[in-house]
């Protein structure tokens, strides 16, 4: 099975290099397997480049102002596909809010179901484009540890970054994944 990597738009906004590891690179990042319940989200569903993302961020502010949704949880990135292997047009991914189950959407959002309940988690602390030094420990461990990507990774962006300086943001990845068979 090909292995599906998919690095999320923070950690290409700034700049299409930060996936290289620097001199600057942040002590080993603690990775685990986590079992998580499935939720239901809301989203803006995107094609297009990373670079569209703060657009992107509005659009679904706006949409859940106007539909008088309360969000359940903070902001979460799901990312589809590789930029190293599309081109940034056909990069799918999607911003939203966990929501209840319950709760009716409108266009332009979606209602979606995160059904992937185990991950490989790691808590990202830093500027959000430095996250590509993190996917790249997560998708080492998980080769390690005979461990395949088994669905779209999520980035939970648990601080507001107007609010917190940059190094000190927290993002908390889930790559979804299963054991790897080795028959």
């Amino acid at each position: 099975m090909k292995k599906m990597l998919m690095i999320p738009f923070l950690s290409l906004l700034i700049s299409p290099f930060n996936l290289a590891f620097n001199a600057y690179a942040s002590e080993e990042l603690a990775v685990s397997i986590k079992e998580v319940s499935p939720f239901t989200y809301c989203c803006i569903h995107h094609k297009g480049p990373f670079t569209e993302i703060e657009k992107a961020i509005g659009q679904l502010m706006q949409a859940v102002r106007e539909q008088n949704i309360i969000p359940m949880g903070p902001l979460v990135g799901v990312y589809y596909n590789d930029p190293n292997e599309v081109k940034p047009e056909d990069l799918e991914w999607e911003v939203g809010f966990p929501v209840t189950q319950q709760v009716p959407v409108r266009a332009p959002l979606e209602k979606k179901e995160w059904s992937f309940t185990s991950v490989a988690t790691a808590l990202h602390v830093g500027p959000y484009e430095e996250t590509g030094q993190s996917y790249l420990k997560i998708f080492k461990w998980l080769q390690t540890n005979n461990y395949i990507q088994s669905g779209p990774v999520m980035e939970k962006y648990l601080d507001d970054p107007s609010q917190v300086k940059p190094e000190k943001l927290q993002t908390e990845i889930w790559v979804p994944c299963k054991k790897e068979n080795n028959l």
